[in-house]
């Protein structure tokens, strides 16, 4: 609940806040915030707040993961934040260690409830460590929280494709394991095909690719490490590097150059990092994945797909579409869509939680 819908609020950040009508009848309860946010609920029954609720949702949440998670997969969302009723709280999973990320204040105060709540299910998966993850940015701090320590770097299994994952310096808390639906599409379509891994980070997409049966992929980042991880991961899965070309490149000037030299690829993922970081930032980022789009469809080859994605939940699905039409109809480029699809079930997000759909994937090909 944000601070201006509410008429007065005098607590600490973490204080257990109860959130009445001006009649007094009861509406939610949950942890006192700083900043914008006031109140994160966390119920709306009147219960209290304490290390039991914390268990509760906690084990309700690995039940459902046990039943979501695909096989020859050991690196998932155990915690989804509000959308398992623990606001602020992300716990994933790496193997037989995990990942804990505390956004704001509240969560802070709250930090040995959760971990405490969390041992329990850790143990009975067999998770030896768990690693606290702080801050944004350049404040990210990261801490041991439980167990054994946490190795920088550990490998995971993802439906059979293995994932070197940087559990110290690497995005998110280790890697974007929610786009595990898109890189099996990818997976899935990419054989015989000329392929494309644009904003590729460690390079999943990549690889995916390459297992899928790709006849070649070109695998670009901005950042050096990046491009680096991504041959590591190419290899980690046995993979023929004469297939694989690595570039360290702005994408906006690749492509452009790619254009130049009259280069098309069958297969392009574009996956860029959020443009819309707040939601002053939206029209520029509307603009920019315009151009992105635009730029794309201009290199796919006849038949060619592009698999367009974002992660900015300030650019919602029909914003984000929209950009995707535009950039086509520059390009002069047809599209059809073949599929859409979010975030996977070991992210759920509330129905009533809209801003929980963050993530967008659209499978498009060409058609003259």
């Amino acid at each position: 609940m944000f601070r201006d819908a509410l008429a007065r609020l005098s607590c600490k950040p973490g204080d257990i806040v109860t959130i009445v009508d001006d009649r007094d009848r009861f509406i939610a309860r949950g942890w006192a915030e700083e900043g914008p946010i006031a109140v994160r609920v966390l119920t709306t029954r009147n219960e209290p707040i304490d290390k039991d609720m914390l268990k509760t949702r906690v084990g309700a949440a690995a039940t459902l993961r046990a039943r979501m998670v695909p096989p020859q997969t050991d690196a998932y969302r155990l915690l989804h934040g509000e959308g398992d009723r623990l606001p602020g709280v992300v716990c994933d999973v790496y193997g037989r260690y995990a990942t804990l990320k505390l956004d704001g204040t509240a969560t802070l105060v709250w930090r040995d409830a959760i971990v405490s709540a969390l041992i329990p299910t850790l143990k009975a998966r067999g998770i030896e460590g768990l690693m606290l993850r702080t801050g944004r940015r350049g404040q990210k701090k990261v801490s041991q929280a439980w167990g054994q320590p946490c190795p920088q770097k550990v490998v995971v299994l993802e439906q059979g494709l293995k994932l070197s994952v940087d559990l110290v310096h690497g995005q998110k808390t280790g890697m974007f394991i929610d786009h595990r639906t898109a890189r099996r599409v990818v997976r899935r379509i990419a054989a015989g095909l000329r392929v494309l891994d644009l904003y590729s980070y460690i390079g999943g997409f990549s690889a995916s690719a390459g297992l899928g049966g790709a006849s070649s992929v070109v695998t670009v980042d901005i950042a050096p490490g990046a491009i680096e991880a991504a041959g590591e991961t190419w290899a980690l899965n046995g993979l023929d590097e004469a297939l694989h070309t690595r570039v360290v490149a702005d994408v906006p000037k690749f492509l452009q150059a790619q254009q130049e030299a009259g280069h098309r690829f069958d297969l392009i993922i574009a996956d860029p990092p959020s443009f819309a970081p707040n939601h002053a930032a939206k029209p520029a980022a509307l603009k920019a994945y315009g151009k992105l789009h635009q730029a794309c469809c201009q290199l796919l080859a006849p038949q060619g797909y592009l698999l367009a994605a974002s992660c900015s939940s300030h650019v919602d699905k029909d914003d984000f579409e929209m950009c995707l039409i535009e950039g086509a109809d520059k390009a002069r480029r047809n599209l059809q869509v073949l599929d859409r699809w979010g975030a996977p079930p070991d992210h759920p997000r509330l129905l009533g939680f809209p801003e929980g759909d963050y993530l967008k994937s659209v499978l498009t090909r060409a058609v003259e």
